[in-house]
């Protein structure tokens, strides 16, 4: 018997040529960013605020200082106002002279050695000392709770009232110090008029105001390591050594990479101690590259905004490029960061 399928046939290629029809003339599905924001719009909405503050009081004068740096402007030739009347700006662009002239100068090189020099020592023995601390209050013991709050005192105090006793402290005539070796015998040392021991002082200052960070981020981190691989270990035979360097090492090399990158990123801008304590002398031995900068813009005369711009994005360019080689390094090691 012969089946008429005209009549289902047409209605399905009806069907489709409509959808077809349809789906052409339709709207164009949203773009990535759009899409996104409508799933997230809250959370949009949380962020915003803060990007705006961010953005104004990070962005917009790292944007002038970009653009100074640029330029020769200094307190001769910017806009300003001397009682009823108005001087307008005459500096000019300069292109990448400031930047040249910087590096061509041996001052600058001075200054980035005794930089550098400064930022390794003070965040290798922060983090020794930090990882040795952790590691002995990370034990039960009686006034446990006591030692943790006494370490972690210098760091709940100002760091402007910290070096200011400290200076106290070195003060060769009068200091805490100088009593003590003069009782044993011992000649008083010229603790912030000497380069060397200025320098010294300088760093055993950072390191004591460095020290609780790093023992309170490793704390943290040793506590997240599972106890039972420590009982297996010793069971196993491994003696403290190695438990230390096959389970604690390895079980703090998240946290303490996270933790020595941002401590090189705050000594090497680590104003406060070297301004406060010894103002970048005696003479210039401990000056470091941000107080140098500070000191062009704000102590010499004329003071020297484009120079201190541009001394300022060097800075800036010299902590991005060892963020990007440190992550790097990070990520050949097999850290996910």
């Amino acid at each position: 018997m012969a089946v008429d399928t005209s009549r289902s046939v047409n209605p399905a290629a009806g069907a489709k040529s409509t959808r077809g029809r349809v789906r052409g003339t339709g709207d164009k599905p949203p773009g990535r960013i759009r899409s996104a924001f409508a799933r997230h719009w809250y959370a949009w909405a949380m962020v915003a605020p803060v990007v705006l503050v961010i953005g104004l009081i990070i962005g917009l004068p790292l944007v002038r200082g970009v653009y100074l740096s640029l330029t020769d402007a200094d307190e001769a030739n910017v806009e300003r106002t001397i009682g009823v009347n108005h001087i307008p700006a005459t500096y000019q662009n300069v292109g990448l002279d400031n930047f040249r002239a910087i590096l061509e100068d041996q001052v600058f090189w001075d200054r980035l050695s005794w930089t550098a020099t400064w930022t390794v020592s003070c965040v290798a023995v922060t983090f020794v000392l930090g990882l040795g601390l952790a590691v002995l209050i990370n034990r039960r013991f009686v006034g446990r709770a006591v030692y943790r709050s006494l370490l972690i005192l210098p760091w709940a105090v100002p760091a402007f009232v910290s070096v200011f006793a400290w200076r106290l402290l070195y003060n060769e005539k009068n200091g805490i110090l100088n009593k003590v070796l003069e009782g044993g015998g011992i000649d008083g040392v010229p603790w912030l008029n000497d380069p060397t021991m200025a320098k010294v002082s300088v760093i055993a200052v950072n390191i004591w105001l460095g020290v609780p960070f790093m023992l309170v981020a490793l704390l943290g981190g040793l506590q997240s390591i599972p106890g039972e691989l420590y009982e297996a270990a010793e069971m196993d035979g491994a003696g403290p050594w190695q438990r230390f360097r096959h389970i604690t090492l390895p079980g703090l090399r998240s946290v303490s990479s996270t933790v020595v990158l941002l401590s090189t990123i705050w000594t090497f801008n680590m104003f406060a101690v070297i301004y406060l304590l010894t103002r970048g002398g005696p003479g210039d031995s401990t000056e470091i590259l941000v107080t140098y900068a500070y000191r062009l813009s704000f102590v010499n005369s004329p003071r020297d905004f484009a120079g201190a711009s541009a001394w300022g994005v060097l800075i800036l360019i010299i902590l991005m490029l060892f963020a990007v080689v440190y992550r790097r390094s990070l990520r050949k090691q097999g850290e996910v960061w």
